[in-house]
């Protein structure tokens, strides 16, 4: 178990799936699929939703917080998101989507290395209070 700093309160679950590339919410999520749209992207055409996404760094666009608005509306976010740096626009893109009536998702500031002892695809819960645990564990 970990705790991370809470960006974006919530609970959320789902199997763990860590990104090991950066990646552009902004024309490398498709919103509709959820799924990875960059063909350039290690994990292309790979489904972050439902999952628990670690990423340890975003490439920036302020337009990514759309992007996170639009996954929330469309049913296909990530379940909760994990990030080893912190993205106050990804942060705003749940906020907007709560504050239209959507449901939010949990999102977590996590240092990289405490990530990496997750093992990929393993059922993992997030807490309100930023706790983090896998199944098993």
């Amino acid at each position: 178990m970990l705790t991370g700093r809470v960006l974006v309160a919530g609970e959320g679950q789902g199997p763990f799936m860590r990104l090991d590339q950066a990646i552009s919410f902004w024309g490398g999520v498709d919103p509709v699929s959820g799924t990875i749209s960059d063909p350039r992207h290690a994990n292309h055409g790979e489904s972050i939703s439902g999952t628990v996404l670690a990423i340890s760094s975003t490439v920036g666009s302020s337009s990514s917080s759309a992007i996170m608005l639009e996954l929330l509306r469309e049913g296909t976010a990530p379940a909760a998101i994990l990030l080893g740096e912190a993205d106050a626009i990804l942060s705003l893109g749940v906020i907007v989507a709560q504050e239209l009536g959507y449901a939010g998702i949990p999102i977590l500031e996590v240092p990289v290395a405490q990530m990496m002892g997750f093992q990929q695809g393993v059922p993992v819960s997030v807490g309100p209070e930023g706790t983090v645990t896998q199944a098993g564990s």
